[in-house]
């Protein structure tokens, strides 16, 4: 999710937490720094595009780690705020203001490694977009409007906002599991031989669904609307580049990304560049992550690294408009 939808949970958990043990403002300022401290691994360079795709999300989003690390980080943040006397819930708070990060980073599609040490799956609800503003902005007006109130009037904006939130990651789901529903339905009325599915929002809401669907010959693409139910999917068919998988199957960077998407990649020559691409995030033909591996057909240096291609950015106002007409 993005940082400014963590940084407002950690704060309002915290702030939960803490209830009248500690002013407000203090609570929110440690739960809005706890709830971004998983993201620092975005600073650490593993060497290549790719290793820092899919490392990204692994130990510092760790439920095991991060409850393992909190109350270390609560009793130092108890002895600066001089309240050793309130270090265990301190702890409550620091505990809930670091796990409900990677907790809501698995709403996503990305791929969140929350199994570690114990599994290195990445694994992804995928019911919300990385950037929804129904989800951030009740949590934050509520959060400022507690802080504003500073008494029990403002705890109770502040778990109004938590509870507004919670319930839209609620509906989320919901509204995912029917819109698969209605997918499949379509899916099989036009004898689409369906290997794999995958349904996630599009930008800024939950209304609006993309399916991709992986098939014997390549992937589709379609749009789904919960304000147009009835109206025919139409799929987009492209190639997948199954000849090139094969050529190059046995690949490190290859059957990495081929693990991390869990199946939803394609291969293409360009300019007698291999490309791979992962077909979560984005839509066709802009992706958010495609990586250059290089001249086809020739070995690799021992030196070599793997690099990420720019992606096109379209205007918001392009994205309203277009989230629009699909509606």
């Amino acid at each position: 999710m993005d940082s400014v939808s963590q940084l407002v949970l950690g704060a309002s958990v915290s702030v939960a937490a803490m209830g009248r043990k500690a002013p407000l403002w203090q609570a929110a300022l440690v739960g809005a720094v706890c709830g971004t401290l998983p993201d620092l691994d975005v600073f650490v360079d593993h060497g290549d595009a790719i290793r820092n795709m899919t490392l990204h999300r692994t130990e510092s989003h760790a439920l095991i780690w991060l409850t393992l690390a909190s109350p270390l980080l609560a009793w130092l943040i108890a002895g600066v705020v001089r309240q050793k006397h309130q270090w265990v819930r301190w702890w409550v708070a620091v505990w809930l203001a670091l796990i409900t990060h990677p907790l809501l980073d698995l709403m996503t599609v990305y791929g969140t490694q929350l199994g570690l040490p114990l599994t290195d799956f990445p694994f992804a609800v995928s019911s919300i977009y990385i950037i929804d503003p129904l989800y951030t902005l009740p949590l934050l007006i509520c959060l400022l409007v507690a802080l504003c109130l500073r008494d029990k009037r403002g705890l109770w904006w502040n778990t109004l906002g938590l509870t507004l939130s919670t319930l839209y990651l609620g509906w989320s789901m919901l509204a995912q599991s029917y819109a698969t529903g209605q997918i499949k339905a379509d899916m099989a009325r036009q004898h689409i031989p369906a290997q794999q599915l995958l349904v996630t929002p599009t930008a800024f809401n939950t209304l609006v669904w993309r399916a991709l669907v992986m098939t014997p010959q390549g992937y589709a693409e379609s749009y789904y609307s919960l304000l147009s139910p009835q109206r025919p999917l139409t799929f987009s068919h492209y190639d997948r580049g199954a000849g090139l998988y094969q050529q190059y199957k046995g690949d490190w960077y290859v059957e990495r990304v081929a693990w991390f998407s869990h199946g939803f990649f394609a291969m293409r020559e360009q300019q007698g560049q291999l490309m791979i691409t992962d077909l979560r995030m984005g839509e066709e033909p802009d992706y958010t992550f495609t990586f250059n591996l290089g001249p086809q057909g020739e070995g690799q240096p021992a030196d070599f690294r793997p690099t990420r291609q720019p992606m096109p950015r379209p205007s918001v106002s392009g994205s309203f408009r277009e989230l629009w007409e699909r509606l």
